[in-house]
Parts: structure tokens; sequence; C-alpha cells
């Protein structure tokens, strides 16, 4: 449908303060998109997004999940891990690496987020205004994911800064030459934590990884990137995207801090959802919507649109914590649903908590100050000024 008159990239600006409308006009006037400058196809009805997910021979994973032209190809799985994969690989890497990422693991980690959360908490409520979005919604899941680990806490502040840097894109969704070398840096910091734990096994994931055995050193540190910037960035934006709705919508506001957290977390997870999209390759020519798409194409599934589809979700676009939201497609459907989706809903409701237990509701966010990600796959705030009050 090259010949609809609406254009949509997730590397505008523009479009990415606000795609929702965009979003409407693609699921009505161009349920398949071609971008011909690009070279995607974009699906943005709920029902052809879940049906694609599930159907993993026909939309194969293995050039990676993301949009940027120098991360998809068939070395994605390289640093991506098992997304990056398809069956019978991706069968065997992730029933390894589920072994090892147990709930039972996940949930043991409760009073540690407490805790970092509190933490933060309190700094934040001593300067009376921060940035919501870079000194706590980032932070956390970083320093979560380094206790998992077995990171040193002498070495997590350079862990969390080199961490910071792989997840940052210039505006054409190109990662900064920082976060090329912090891939290499990194890369060799956790080969050594993997090669001590091959001496002496201890009680975190790592350890736990390379007990299961099977994995390679490589694979074990590429399953470590996935969850740095999988793992982090989708808590980090579903706290700021919480946090910010809660503002805008004061009614909303009220449910959440009266104890609504659990629908607080799944309402922000569908209304703003972290994970925007998802990249597939077509391994046959396939007829969508009357348009033949052809072989090893790159399909990118809107999630963030599917969540706004007015025949699933009614009134769509208004932010109701009493809704049900028992479709939303946040964290994937099939076989590649995320394996640290129940992580990030633990380390939001955690963190939720302690904030309405601390912060006043009348709490205030400059707008000005907001900045968002240029990251094709994920969308949310970088920059998220608010001013608060203790409760």
């Amino acid at each position: 449908m090259d010949g609809v008159d609406v254009f949509y990239t997730p590397y505008d600006p523009s479009i990415n303060d606000d795609p929702y409308p965009v979003y409407a006009r693609l699921r009505r006037d161009a349920p398949i998109y071609h971008n011909p400058g690009l070279d995607f196809w974009a699906l943005s009805r709920h029902a052809d997004v879940s049906a694609a997910f599930t159907d993993s021979a026909r939309y194969s994973s293995d050039h990676g999940p993301m949009l940027d032209a120098g991360a998809w190809g068939p070395q994605a799985r390289t640093y991506l891990s098992f997304v990056a994969m398809d069956p019978p690989e991706h069968t065997r890497m992730r029933a390894i690496v589920s072994r090892a990422f147990t709930p039972r693991r996940v949930a043991a980690l409760e009073p540690l987020i407490r805790k970092i959360a509190r933490d933060y908490i309190e700094q934040g409520l001593e300067r009376g205004t921060f940035d919501f979005a870079r000194d706590l919604a980032a932070k956390l899941p970083l320093d979560v994911i380094s206790e998992l680990m077995g990171v040193p806490p002498s070495d997590r502040a350079d862990v969390r800064r080199k961490s910071d840097t792989l997840v940052r894109y210039d505006p054409q969704g190109q990662m900064a030459d920082a976060g090329l070398k912090s891939i290499l840096s990194l890369g060799d910091y956790y080969t050594s934590i993997i090669a001590d734990r091959q001496v002496t096994l201890r009680d975190d994931l790592v350890s736990a990884l390379v007990g299961e055995g099977g994995l390679t050193v490589e694979e074990i540190v590429a399953f470590i990137f996935l969850l740095i910037g999988a793992g982090s960035e989708t808590t980090t934006h579903l706290l700021s995207a919480a946090w910010y709705w809660a503002w805008r919508n004061s009614d909303q506001r009220a449910a959440a801090f009266g104890g609504a957290i659990t629908p607080w977390v799944e309402e922000s997870l569908r209304y703003d959802t972290p994970a925007h999209g998802i990249a597939r390759r077509l391994t046959e020519p396939t007829e969508l919507h009357g348009t033949l798409v052809p072989k090893d194409a790159k399909i990118w599934l809107l999630i963030g649109a599917a969540n706004r589809d007015e025949s699933v979700f009614p009134d769509a676009d208004v932010y109701d914590l009493t809704r049900d939201t028992s479709r939303a497609i946040s964290f994937g459907v099939g076989r590649h649903y995320c394996l640290g989706g129940p992580l990030a809903r633990l380390e939001a409701r955690v963190t939720l908590e302690e904030l309405t237990k601390a912060v006043s509701p009348g709490y205030e966010i400059d707008v000005a100050g907001i900045r968002r990600t240029a990251h094709g796959n994920v969308r949310g705030m970088v920059g998220l000024p608010t001013t608060v009050t203790p409760a």
C-alpha cells in the first residue's frame, strides 16, 4: 500500500512524540504499510500482529527483532541470544536459560528490588526535583540485573555507565560509538565473570547458566546482553509511562495511589507499550490485505498500535485502570513471549508500591524537560523531570 496517504517511520521525532494518531490511520487505511525508503512492511492491527507472533515458520526471528539497518541480519544472534533464533535452536537455548532463569529466582529478588527502589526514592525526596527516568527508572533495573548476574558492588557503577551507553541511539536509530565500545568492554567483563564461575559456582544467574551446561561462553554473554538491553529498557520505560500517565489523568492517579498498583502496571503496559515494535523476516511470499509481500521482506510488528486497536480495547485511547487488559500483547505472544516479562512486572509493581507509600500524589512533571528515545524498537522517556513531596 505504497500509495496510501499516510507516512510512518519510527525514527521521526515528530511522529515518535505521539505516534498513536498515525497508528490509527495505519490500522484503518493501511493495515499492511510499506516504507520504501527503509524497506519495511508494517502490520498494525491486533489480529495481524498476534497471528504473526504465533506463526514463527512464516515470520522468522533469524534476522533479529531490531529494525535498525546495522542490527538486522543473520549476525543478530551473536548479541541478542535466542530472540534472534528459530526452532530448533531457539527451543534448545530458551529451555536451558529457562531452567536457570526460574520464577523462584525472580521472586527471590523482591526484597532487593524494594531496597533499591527505596534508596533512589529517598534520594529524590531529599532533592525535591529530580529526573524520574534517569535517576530512578533507568538505574533500578540495571542494579537488579547486576545483582542477578553476581556483579560485585564495587563494579556496578562502571557496569551501569557502560550499559547506559549500550542502549543509546542516534536519531537514525544507529547505536552510538560509545555503545559499540561498551559492547566490547562489557563482553570482556562478563567473560571474566563466566570464567570465574567455571572455577567456583556461586548463588547467581551466571553460575546457574554455567552449571546447566550446554551453553558456550559466547551464548551466555549474548543472553546477558539481551537482559541488559531488553530487560532494563522495558522496566525503565514502563515505570516512566506509569508515572507520566497517572500524572496526566488525576482520577486514575487517585486509583493508583489508592492501591490499584497491578492495574496501573498493566494499563501502562498496554497504553504506552515500551517494546513498541518487533521485526520479523517473511520466509515466503504472502498476501496481506490484498498486497503480495515478497519473501525475505522485513516485517515490522507494531505492538504499540495493536494495543490501541479499538476492535479489541473499547475507548482504546483512554487511560483506564479498570479496563480488561488480558488481550494486551505487550510482551509478545507464543514461543517468543518475553522471558523477562515477570521480572519487569515485579520491578514495576514493587517500585510503584514504594512510590505511593513515600511520595504525595500531588507530584508535578516538567513537560518541557521530557526527552524521548530515538530507538525504533522501544518508545519511552530518557528524561522526565519531576518534583515530589513526602507523603
